[in-house]
């Protein structure tokens, strides 16, 4: 499936126009973590971003990083894995896209609540308390197995970050929302539904 890498890149550019736009449509910042915070490891993932996509660009077939573990052949992704992975960014965007229009205009960035935050509990939000994180991982995992096995080490990037940014937001929500939030965190999961 050649075509496999263009379809995995039109759907990431695809997830990020779509969310810069919907951007503009969102309520007021509130309060956020104070930007010193989490800059450095922003950076990071960006600056992984960039390394990787090189690293995928200039290995060709088959990812220079990891020829030690064998032949480097036996890495690559065949017609199968590329549809299998993607369906699997198909899903993911799809798992974050039914997130992102239930959480409507109290989406914000990373770490930040909304003026006027409410307590969004349905939707993919009745399974897992952050299934945009949810959604992306599972892209990125797509990507991983359509690609190459390169992108498993920005999934594990952001998977760092996306649990660092989930503990935040939930010690955030608990206090904007003291009464209900500590039940609807005992009724579902952090990020993968049923499991975590």
């Amino acid at each position: 499936m050649r075509t496999a890498p263009a379809i995995v890149g039109l759907l990431w550019a695809a997830f990020v126009l779509t969310w810069v736009v919907l951007a503009q449509f969102n309520k007021k910042a509130n309060r956020s973590v104070h930007w010193r915070t989490t800059w450095g490891l922003r950076l990071a993932l960006i600056v992984a971003v960039f390394v990787i996509a090189r690293l995928q660009r200039d290995a060709g077939p088959a990812p220079r990083l990891i020829t030690f573990i064998g032949h480097p052949q036996a890495l690559h992704p065949g017609a199968l894995a590329q549809s299998l992975g993607v369906g699997l960014c198909l899903a993911g965007f799809g798992f974050a896209f039914w997130a992102r229009w239930h959480l409507g205009r109290n989406w914000g960035m990373p770490m930040s609540l909304r003026q006027g935050h409410e307590l969004v509990t349905s939707g993919p939000y009745a399974y897992v308390r952050h299934p945009i994180y949810t959604g992306i991982m599972l892209a990125m995992i797509g990507s991983a197995v359509a690609l190459g096995f390169l992108w498993l080490a920005l999934f594990a990037l952001y998977f760092v970050f996306f649990l660092f940014s989930a503990r935040t937001e939930e010690k955030m929500m608990l206090a904007q929302f003291p009464d209900t939030y500590p039940a609807y965190r005992r009724r579902t999961k952090m990020l993968i539904p049923f499991v975590f």
